[in-house]
């Protein structure tokens, strides 16, 4: 059926829609597990329905299936998708009411399949004189002195145009500059009292936002109340506008809103602040969303919450159905077209240098906006899934939104709304409506996952008179089990029983049997044979085909595994035995494979067509030292049993060495060159050992001595030198220090006191003195 076609259907008659091409069912034992698997399973009740060893999961089939398969019409449980229509008033007419209904149902409870897509029509229609209350949110900062004094006179005007619309509109007004703290605003005494320039003339103290008049539909008392007001000013550009609309959004008692379409009037020339810029002051409060007004109307949190971010303000405005108009002025009108885009429902409108226009941006505003419908949920519960389509042009798609431009007040226009519950849950609610109005419809979801049977009261002979029929199967009493309630459990309970028919702690019988009091009974496969095996895992007909047939023809398949005749083999039997193409000599694949259909499989990392090398392979060089040491030279640890511990090597002393793969020492010390041939198999090798080792020299014992005795005596001469040396310096060292100190006496000249001449002369008497 084309698509199109379908949703007209739908559209015309409601109707849900779901698959009944297949029926995806797993570990289904009752029909309550049947009708939860899909929204394609349904459910056959009928006694006659099993034949004997179909297990209970046969029941649990498409519609179509169960048909064919012999389930009369009245026995299949198929529960359907419903609806109730809990209050369904009717669109109001072309007349004016003082309670016009917009939106048709106003409540619905729905009971759905799990898995089916139920869908019901929403109507709305745009009624004759909806109720419209406009906030006024004016930005005070000093550029805006010239706006001000012609919005001091707006009331009237903008009044005069929405009642054209309406009778019941209403107005009120606000008003914003930015946070008074630096660097936000000047906060010196005299700044923070008059923000102003010196020229102006009049000027009010710096605020953040401060809400002056509710909602009234008295112009006159708009008027009075603006005229009051007062230019102000701060230091920066951007502006606290953001703190602004989440009052005015969250003060709902405050600002009067009413059931009816809510504007916001968002009037500035300049950007705004957004969470984080708080930080600059200091602030490090998140935005908490909540209506926070003084006794003066002014708002008290402004120097303590941060600014709310945009996404805060688009959920709020959302939840309390406002729709902003950004009426700003040229140079930033880029700014607010991309806050726009963020903000479902929403208008930018450029004012002139002096806001003259701002009367008839409003009114145009107010008209895109309120012919533009765009239906959507809120508050949509998990494993719920909705999706719209409408009749206008381009809503033909599903999609999370239902979209009509262009809607004309009285025009009605339906919108397809499909619902579906993923699977089994408790009652949940949610509401759908078109954005920017207050009336919702809500929408009570509970699911069908239990099944509805016309079963027999007592123990029934279906069940062995030992239970009860519950949706064509039995309900065993308290110590019988089995499909027919045949098993007495006795003195093992029903879990052990249980547990003997899971094979690895799988599944009963491995799904293909009935465990029948601890013992799996086997149920038929498709092609009429019989599952066996401790626990039914074994079959006959699922073995690889080749040239589709079943072991290809050439041998039988048992338990899932080819057994092939005589002369074949293979996977599927698909070759005849021969190991012409593997023969190397007088062995197959070298030894280091086996030959399969003729060909070579290798083992143990070795390559090719009949596993000639190994690339990953190495040289067991070192490992195999000790055995060529033995062998060659009848030396090593292995030389008392050489032959049984050196089986593998094939040792052949040589004169010349072609290659020198390995180079290993000896226990001697000497070094060992040899080279090292794979033999067939693994792990055997022919080696060529070189017959000459590279064995150190021994050392000369008497230059050893004999250099070492001289050494000793050089070494003692140099000792008795350098301390013949010491000494003799450190003497001459004393000598000249004391020639020094000679030098430097002075000696007495005159006589010693102490020395006295003789006194007393003695003559010799016979000295005469002739010589």
């Amino acid at each position: 059926m084309p698509q199109a076609m379908k949703v007209i259907l739908l559209l015309l008659f409601g109707q849900y829609v779901y698959s009944q091409e297949e029926c995806i069912k797993s570990s289904v034992v009752s029909c309550n597990d049947c009708i939860k698997s899909g929204p394609g399973c349904t459910w056959c009740q009928d006694l006659r329905f099993i034949k004997p060893g179909e297990p209970e999961a046969v029941r649990c089939d498409t519609e179509k299936k169960l048909r064919e398969k012999g389930c009369p019409p009245g026995k299949i449980i198929n529960p359907p998708s419903t609806s109730d229509f809990r209050q369904n008033r009717p669109l109001s007419g072309s007349e004016r009411t003082n309670n016009p209904v917009q939106v048709q149902p106003q409540e619905i409870e729905l009971n759905l399949r799990p898995g089916h897509a139920y869908t019901f029509k929403l109507k709305f229609k745009r009624a004759v004189g909806y109720p419209v209350d406009l906030y006024y949110l004016m930005d005070l900062s000093y550029s805006m002195d010239d706006d001000l004094k012609n919005v001091k006179n707006l009331g009237k005007e903008i009044l005069k145009n929405l009642r054209k619309i309406t009778e019941d509109a209403r107005i009120g007004f606000g008003s914003f500059v930015d946070k008074t703290l630096l660097p936000f605003t000047d906060t010196t005494e005299e700044k923070l009292k008059k923000p102003c320039p010196a020229k102006a003339q009049e000027c009010q103290p710096a605020f953040g936002y401060q809400h002056v008049l509710s909602l009234t539909k008295d112009e006159k008392q708009f008027n009075e109340m603006v005229s009051t007001q007062k230019i102000s000013g701060n230091l920066d550009t951007p502006e606290g506008g953001l703190d602004a609309i989440m009052q005015v959004v969250t003060c709902v008692n405050e600002i009067g809103w009413g059931n009816s379409t809510r504007l916001l009037v968002l009037a500035t020339d300049a950007g705004f602040h957004m969470a984080g810029d708080g930080k600059l002051a200091g602030i490090l409060e998140p935005n908490q969303e909540t209506c926070r007004l003084d006794k003066n109307n002014m708002y008290s949190m402004s120097n303590t919450w941060d600014y709310p971010s945009v996404g805060q303000i688009a959920r709020k405005l959302e939840e309390q159905n406002i729709q902003p108009i950004f009426a700003v002025t040229e140079d930033v009108s880029q700014i607010y077209k991309e806050l726009s885009k963020l903000i479902p429902k929403s208008e930018v409108g450029v004012l002139s240098t002096d806001s003259s226009n701002v009367v008839k941006l409003i009114e145009d505003a107010y008209n895109r906006l309120s012919s533009n419908i765009i239906v959507t949920h809120d508050g949509l519960p998990k494993d719920i899934s909705v999706t719209f389509t409408s009749n206008c042009e381009g809503g033909e798609k599903p999609s999370d939104k239902g979209t009509c431009n262009n809607v004309a007040i009285g025009q009605e226009v339906i919108f397809s709304v499909t619902v579906k519950a993923a699977k089994c849950l408790t009652k949940e609610s949610f509401n759908i409506g078109p954005l920017g109005f207050n009336e919702k419809l809500k929408v009570s979801v509970k699911t069908r996952c239990e099944c509805e049977c016309d079963n027999q009261e007592g123990v029934h002979p279906y069940c062995n008179s030992q239970g009860t029929v519950v949706c064509g199967t039995c309900s065993c009493k308290p110590g019988f089990l089995g499909q027919k309630c045949e098993c007495s459990l006795g003195q093992k309970d029903e879990a052990t029983l249980k547990a003997q028919c899971r094979k690895d702690n799988g599944t009963e019988c491995e799904g293909r049997g009935d465990c029948v009091c601890g013992v799996c009974k086997c149920h038929q496969t498709e092609g009429g044979k019989s599952y066996y095996g401790l626990h039914c895992e074994c079959d006959d007909e699922h073995c690889e085909k080749y040239q589709n047939k079943l072991c290809g023809g050439k041998g039988d398949c048992r338990c899932g595994e080819c057994k092939c005749n005589e002369g074949y083999e293979g996977t599927a039997c698909q070759c005849m035995k021969s190991d012409e193409s593997c023969l190397t000599g007088e062995t197959v694949c070298h030894g280091r494979g086996k030959c399969v259909c003729n060909q070579c499989v290798c083992e143990r990392g070795y390559k090719g067509l009949r596993c000639d090398t190994c690339p990953t392979c190495e040289l067991p060089c070192q490992v195999s030292g000790s055995c060529v040491e033995c062998k060659a030279f009848g030396t090593g640890p292995f030389e008392k049993n050489c032959t049984a511990s050196c089986t593998h090597l094939e040792v052949i002393v040589v004169e010349n060495l072609g290659r020198k793969d390995c180079r290993v020492k000896d226990r001697e010390g000497c070094w060992m060159s040899f080279s090292m041939t794979v033999q067939d198999g693994f792990d055997k090798y022919t080696v060529n050992v070189l017959k000459d080792r590279e064995c150190p020299e021994g050392p000369n014992v008497a230059l050893i001595v004999g250099g070492s005795l001289a050494g000793v005596a050089l070494i003692g001469l140099l000792l008795l030198i350098l301390i013949k040396a010491i000494f003799y310096f450190k003497d001459l060292k004393e000598w000249k220090r004391f020639e020094k100190e000679a030098q430097r006496r002075q000696w007495a000249k005159s006589e010693n006191p102490l020395f006295q001449k003789a006194t007393t002369t003695v003559a010799n008497p016979a000295f005469t003195g002739d010589s």
